[in-house]
């Protein structure tokens, strides 16, 4: 019998008892990396906290909070509001296409300007697929996340926003929200001859979508990634100077504040896309390795919250987010290090960017309720109620 079996009813509803469940181990490992971000803001702005770490530790101290708060809301709350979620980002993201209502910004058309602020519906959706693939096979049966006609609602709730935000375009997140819900459907217990017919004929098409399917920079990206020694100055400009910054940092790197790529502005976009090649200039592999360690802590205790979970949509929902957080740093690491296209996908928590730290955390408090209300009893079935 579980200590929770021995809880009465109504004393698991408590503030107390439910701030008791948090994994604080998850949450510490959450503010090691966004500290050494925000170090290395300070470190890559030439010693000086504006303008990125002060407003970096800032956001991220809301966002913990945040956090915490989210993971207080019930499981039920979450599953009720999963479709509804998910149907206000394609919303957002289809009126992103009405003249006048799009914001066009760096020659793609990703935002919705209030006047006031400006959101991303492409970030919200990155939850409000987790929520809607996690609500459907919630009721769906084995036989079903399989393999059946069924399997058309999944591909649709990933296809729609993956066409929605490629055409914006913005490939670095059509590429996080198709992974994202490919890798759903696998743990849903998708049919590897699926996977294999699927796979086959896209990785066939690749290339002829490269050449032909694809904006001109968007094509010179991943040309440069084949050869970028080829115009070392030029588009491959970026990969040649991250991989310079990788190799002399060597073991133990040249010291805090001290990166000649980060400091002399040789590495570009040193806050953003390519933080982690100064964290690797200025600590070297051991200072590498110690924040991927962080970052698989991370992922693994986030896996381990879902496989607790007594609902299906609780397992799915948690592991759907650790799916996506889990890409951003494969993603962002291999782009860092030569092995993927540039395709401006920040690294999570140590990159400067407030919205993707928003939607990260959102994402956690998502997991963290899961840890939380872990026993919660949820309905069967697809609908709205």
């Amino acid at each position: 019998m579980t200590a929770s079996a021995l809880t009465r009813p109504g004393e698991r509803d408590r503030l107390s008892t439910k701030i008791g469940e948090i994994d604080w181990r998850f949450a510490a490992l959450l503010c090691v990396v966004a500290s050494v971000g925000g170090g290395m803001l300070y470190s890559v702005a030439g010693g000086s906290w504006e303008p990125w770490a002060a407003n970096h530790m800032i956001r991220f101290g809301v966002c913990l909070v945040l956090m915490l708060a989210l993971s207080m809301v019930s499981l039920r709350i979450w599953f009720g509001s999963a479709y509804i979620v998910y149907g206000l980002a394609l919303l957002l993201l289809a009126a992103i296409e009405i003249p006048g209502v799009g914001y066009t910004a760096m020659g793609a058309t990703r935002w919705i300007d209030l006047g006031f602020t400006r959101i991303q519906p492409s970030e919200i959706m990155k939850i409000g697929v987790v929520l809607a693939l996690a609500r459907y096979y919630h009721g769906a049966t084995a036989k079903d996340a399989r393999f059946s006609w069924k399997l058309i609602y999944p591909v649709m709730i990933v296809g729609l926003p993956f066409l929605l935000v490629a055409h914006q375009p913005d490939l670095g997140t059509a590429m996080l929200i198709g992974l994202t819900g490919a890798a759903m459907m696998f743990m849903a217990g998708l049919d590897w001859k699926i996977i294999a017919g699927v796979s086959i004929p896209a990785a066939v098409a690749i290339p002829f979508y490269v050449m032909f399917g694809m904006h001109d920079y968007q094509r010179h990206r991943v040309l440069t990634f084949l050869s970028p020694e080829s115009d070392p100055s030029g588009t491959g400009y970026h990969i040649t100077q991250s991989k310079i910054a990788l190799g002399s940092g060597g073991l133990l790197g040249k010291g805090f504040g001290l990166g000649s790529q980060s400091q002399l502005e040789f590495l570009p976009e040193k806050h953003t896309d390519f933080i982690f090649a100064a964290v690797s200039e200025e600590f070297g592999f051991v200072g590498s390795f110690t924040i991927l360690a962080c970052y698989a802590g991370i992922i693994l205790i986030a896996l381990r919250i879902a496989s607790l979970s007594h609902s299906h949509f609780g397992r799915m929902a948690a592991a759907g987010v650790t799916s996506t957080f889990a890409l951003y740093v494969l993603i962002n690491g291999a782009m860092v290090m030569g092995l993927a296209p540039v395709v401006g996908v920040p690294m999570p928590l140590l990159s400067y960017g407030g919205t993707v730290m928003l939607t990260v955390m959102i994402g956690f408090g998502l997991v963290m309720a899961t840890r939380v209300h872990r026993y919660a009893e949820l309905p069967k079935g697809h609908g709205l109620i």
